[in-house]
């Protein structure tokens, strides 16, 4: 990894190792990837104002999120499949995240256990996408309160599945289907065949989608598996009630852009908002996070804990964030490159640069704490440097 020197540079080692497929499924967003692109541009549009000859000496960069204390204010966000990118990815991940002291969010789209991965990782968070039925609703949230998670974060952007266009192009699909093209795949990708896919299956057989409901889902290579990823259009502020009266951790909702959504969200009794697009893989076309997060933070004023995740890069995009009414922030697709690419090392590597990169912008900015970020800091990009 002597050529990886920040989180950009795991994308193309992860391009190398993985088939076509897997990686167009990480890379890839909605439609036109117009989201996406919004995500990444929202924070080039900020600069910084710097203040100088401050000594700062006893920075620090540890954050305190929903009662607990982490080493930085970053952590890893949801990713669906991890385990066919990276052997064992989502215990990789978590395991990762918790040395570091940072959170790891495990996603509901997971191929393995989350009773397993609460044992190893009693700190990572679970994400949930509701099954359609009360019932199964409730016996979700009752088994990821038995496996030990204490803070239980519901995506609600996904009232139906999204146009993922790029995934049929690169060769994705759900279910994966046997095919030459994949099998071409596999053999020209021999690093990841024999380390990540045939190891898995001879040490835990065929993967399959393990926590979208109570029971064991389907394996990924079955025709029934979309059931599992069945509509939500139904689902209401009505179903966040009936959760936070039966879920007796913090519970985040993740996936808002309008102020008005954080707000009724908070008085059905939520912990934490995260402002996100879903990384641009839902509506194409959606507004960026970092440029909703302002009014959202506004709105809130201190009521929930504030996140946002997507367009995540650079230390600098953090304290951007930070600056702009942020909480926290959560990073997804470069971690789980730097899982695919080197394993345990790579998130290991991954979160040490970051870190890295926060303690340096700090002093370069003259701040010690993180609590001083303000929108002082800052200037629009569009706007003139020096307003009057």
């Amino acid at each position: 990894m002597l050529d990886v020197l920040c989180l950009s540079d795991f994308e193309a080692h992860a391009k190398r190792r993985l088939p076509r497929p897997l990686f167009g499924y990480i890379a890839g967003a909605s439609e036109t990837n117009a989201s996406l692109g919004h995500n990444r541009r929202s924070y080039r549009r900020y600069g910084f104002r710097p203040r100088v000859l401050t000594d700062v000496s006893r920075r620090s960069q540890r954050r305190s999120l929903l009662g607990t204390e982490y080493a930085a204010p970053f952590g890893i966000s949801p990713m669906g499949i991890s385990a066919l990118m990276a052997y064992r990815g989502d215990l990789v991940l978590a395991q990762a995240a918790q040395a570091a002291q940072i959170p790891m969010i495990m996603s509901g789209s997971s191929l393995i256990r989350l009773e397993e991965v609460a044992a190893a990782a009693p700190t990572a968070w679970f994400q949930a996408y509701l099954p359609g039925e009360p019932d199964r609703i409730d016996a979700l949230v009752d088994r990821v309160a038995a496996a030990g998670f204490g803070t239980l974060v519901l995506t609600v952007d996904t009232a139906t599945l999204a146009n993922r266009e790029n995934n049929i192009r690169a060769g994705f699909s759900t279910p994966l289907r046997p095919s030459l093209r994949l099998a071409w795949e596999g053999v020209s990708h021999p690093v990841w065949t024999v380390g990540t896919f045939l190891r898995t299956l001879v040490r835990h057989g065929v993967p399959h989608f393990e926590n979208s409901y109570a029971t064991r889902g389907a394996p990924i290579i079955a025709q029934s598996v979309m059931r599992d990823f069945g509509k939500r259009d139904h689902l209401s502020w009505d179903h966040l009630k009936r959760i936070r009266a039966r879920w007796s951790g913090h519970l985040v909702v993740k996936g808002i852009i309008r102020a008005d959504d954080a707000l009724a969200a908070v008085e059905c009794g939520t912990d934490g908002i995260v402002v996100s697009n879903h990384g641009g893989r839902q509506l194409d076309g959606s507004m960026s996070p970092l440029d909703a997060l302002p009014s959202v933070a506004e709105a809130l004023r201190g009521r929930a804990a504030v996140m946002i995740d997507g367009g995540i890069l650079r230390g600098t995009d953090v304290l951007k964030a930070l600056a702009l009414g942020a909480d926290f922030v959560f990073v997804g697709r470069p971690f789980l490159y730097a899982a695919s690419a080197f394993g345990r090392r790579g998130v290991n590597r991954a979160i040490f640069l970051l870190k890295e990169e926060i303690h340096r912008d700090m002093a370069l900015l003259g701040i010690n704490d993180l609590a001083e970020l303000d929108e002082s800091f800052l200037w629009r990009a569009d706007q003139p440097a020096f307003p009057e």
